[in-house]
């Protein structure tokens, strides 16, 4: 009886085994095939695993068919790894292929290293290959500078950079090319003798900007600054007379008006000086009959 239980229970624990493996092969059949034809052939145990460690598994397996159809090598472990520390696959293998085909010097743990900093690998690469155009200072405004002479102008450029891919991690973005073209264009102008200099050849602003190297410490190389436009803005130099003019008016007419009030205030002080004297002369003259009167009495005087 003992060894009929103990059969039977076995026979139910194997079945149980049976009927998972089933299941696992059934639930992972696809995806192994899959890899399989397309060779970059993965084990079930290697599926199961990652499926427990709550991994994407058609997401990285489909990105190393993608890898190994461009005949690049990328092992499983490495595409699981930059899942778990939450990288983007497929972005990151994309990349590879696109740095691999242009012959951009990229290999995969550079890669995932770029993605990881929070920037977009993908288009990094794109970059390099085809150089995009900045709009400096963008959104249609224009940097604002003034000649030696007074003259405003108002310019835009376009810069053509690409990506530096070695500077990439830790180098600055578009916002400092921005401003460090701004700050250049505005040297460049503010250091002309006159706007005509810069209206004649507006390509020295390009130059001068350019010899500056202002791409040192950022993400990008910038290839060429074009000016894509210059206006003349006010007579800056005339409005600052202006000013000084209509300051200097106000300044002489409050000192003006500061002598005015002197001098009221002194004649003021004159008039109530002179009805003081009246009011003692008259005070002095009242008291003469008094005195005169006194002296009758005494017997100092007589007629």
């Amino acid at each position: 009886m003992k060894t009929a239980t103990i059969l039977l229970i076995l026979g139910i624990l194997a079945g149980t085994v049976f009927l998972v493996v089933i299941l696992v092969v059934a639930y992972f059949f696809g995806i192994w095939l899959r890899a399989r034809f397309n060779n970059a052939p993965v084990s079930f145990f290697e599926l199961v695993g990652m499926k427990l460690r709550r991994v994407d598994v058609n997401q990285v397996v489909n990105a190393r068919i993608k890898a190994v159809q461009a005949g690049l090598k990328v092992s499983i472990e490495e595409l699981e790894s930059h899942y778990l520390a939450g990288g983007n696959v497929m972005n990151v293998i994309e990349a590879y292929i696109s740095a691999s085909r242009a012959g951009i010097s990229l290999d995969f743990g550079r890669a995932c290293s770029i993605d990881l900093a929070g920037r977009d690998v993908k288009d990094a690469v794109q970059t390099s290959v085809l150089p995009k155009v900045i709009e400096c200072p963008g959104g249609g405004r224009k940097v604002a500078a003034v000649a030696k002479d007074g003259i405003q102008l108002l310019a835009s450029a376009r810069v053509t950079v690409r990506t530096n891919i070695e500077r990439l991690i830790g180098g600055a973005t578009e916002e400092t090319i921005i401003a460090r073209v701004g700050q250049g264009i505005v040297t460049t102008i503010g250091s002309a003798e006159s706007h005509e200099e810069i209206l004649k050849s507006p390509a020295k602003i390009s130059q001068v900007v350019l010899d500056k190297g202002l791409d040192v410490g950022t993400a990008y190389e910038i290839l060429s600054i074009d000016i894509s436009d210059v206006d003349i803005g006010v007579n800056v130099g005339a409005q600052l007379q202006y000013d000084q003019a209509q300051a200097d008016m106000r300044v002489a007419q409050a000192r003006a008006e500061e002598r005015r009030a002197m001098a009221v205030a002194e004649e003021q002080e004159n008039r109530a000086k002179v009805v003081e004297m009246k009011a003692e002369l008259l005070a002095a003259e009242a008291l003469v009959p008094v005195a005169v009167a006194e002296a009758f009495r005494a017997g100092r005087v007589g007629i």
